[in-house]
């Protein structure tokens, strides 16, 4: 057996949480109808209306690249393009695949302080051009929580909307870590999501507790037609879709999704507390969901390493990242600290 890894790399390096796990398990007692329909798939897309409020289309893919593309493919002709955040996951970390699945969309890039965009800058990014010689800007996209750690408020929301009103786009909703995101937020999902007027959201089990798969959930039920064909040529229907879709009902039924994503924060907290107690160190934007982000030394990141630990440091903006997960405990975040510690003196 391998021994444990030391991590704060990422939430995709945890295990299945239990409820999870179990309700894989049980999806797998007996035969089941293919291609999403059996029962566990209908009972985990009615759970998602339950949950938001509403009657919405939802879907069950493989991976957060294949939601996004897929997603976005179906809001953007060839012609059209997407703004987005500079950090952006669909710009740095998903290699071309929102303008692949879209024949050629482009992303256009706009700035805002910790992650967020900027509205005046989305703006001038929607205006900058209307000639037939530019791709017409047709998707606000951002991310909930953003790759930075930080969250959108509602207000926040409200006004992407606004402007995404005033020039016709739609509004698409990265959503890999938004159970993190509605933890802080203290807010209903319904409130979080359509009511603030997001058009469609690709909401992250991996994250959250599950081995693999994300929903699509399509909050505006026309921008969602013909979408089963896109995920069957994208190889995203699964013949045997309740083992993803069975673990997201375990995480719903039970109310996992969010004490995974509570748990998450809560120790990311921690770590921060831990961290800014330590003289000279300083964290690079504020904590508001399950990621901390700080400055370090190179020797003190070597000497980490050399103990094992694992984090990334190329996530774009410079420094060192270190991502709490559903099973992260008080005790590794201690031990982190103190080898920190150690490597600083």
């Amino acid at each position: 057996m391998n021994p444990p890894v030391r991590q704060f790399a990422s939430d995709n390096y945890s295990g299945m949480c239990p409820e999870a796990l179990d309700y894989w398990l049980a999806a797998n007692r007996g035969d089941a109808p293919a291609y999403g329909n059996d029962g566990w798939t209908q009972r985990a897309a009615d759970r998602f209306r339950e949950l938001f409020e509403t009657d919405c289309e939802v879907f069950f893919v493989f991976n957060g690249t294949a939601a996004n593309s897929l997603s976005l493919s179906a809001l953007c002709q060839s012609y059209h393009s997407v703004i987005c955040h500079e950090t952006a996951h669909i710009e740095t970390d998903e290699c071309g695949g929102p303008e692949f699945a879209s024949n050629g969309s482009k992303l256009l890039l706009a700035q805002g302080e910790n992650g967020k965009l900027d509205p005046a800058d989305v703006g001038r990014l929607i205006t900058r051009r209307s000639d037939i010689h530019y791709p017409k800007p047709k998707v606000i996209s951002l991310t909930q929580a953003t790759e930075l750690g930080t969250v959108y408020t509602l207000d926040e929301l409200h006004a992407l909307r606004d402007l995404a009103d005033r020039y016709q786009l739609k509004v698409h909703m990265d959503g890999a870590r938004f159970a993190n995101a509605l933890v802080s937020l203290e807010k209903t999902p319904a409130q979080a999501t359509w009511q603030a007027g997001v058009d469609v959201l690709c909401l992250g089990g991996t994250k959250n507790g599950m081995a693999v798969g994300e929903a699509i959930i399509f909050f505006d039920r026309e921008l969602a037609t013909d979408f089963a064909y896109r995920c069957k040529q994208a190889g995203q229907l699964a013949s045997k879709m309740r083992f993803i879709a069975a673990p997201w009902l375990g995480l719903l039924e039970t109310g996992a999704w969010l004490r995974n994503a509570r748990q998450a924060n809560q120790m990311a907290a921690y770590l921060a507390e831990r961290l800014q107690a330590i003289a000279g160190l300083r964290l690079m934007f504020p904590r508001q969901a399950n990621s901390v982000f700080l400055q370090l030394p190179a020797a003190a990141i070597a000497a980490l390493r050399a103990k094992g630990w694992q984090f990334y440091t190329f996530i774009g903006v410079g420094g060192v990242r270190l991502m709490c997960s559903w099973n992260t405990t008080p005790e590794a975040v201690d031990q982190f600290v103190g080898d920190l510690g150690h490597a600083l003196r």
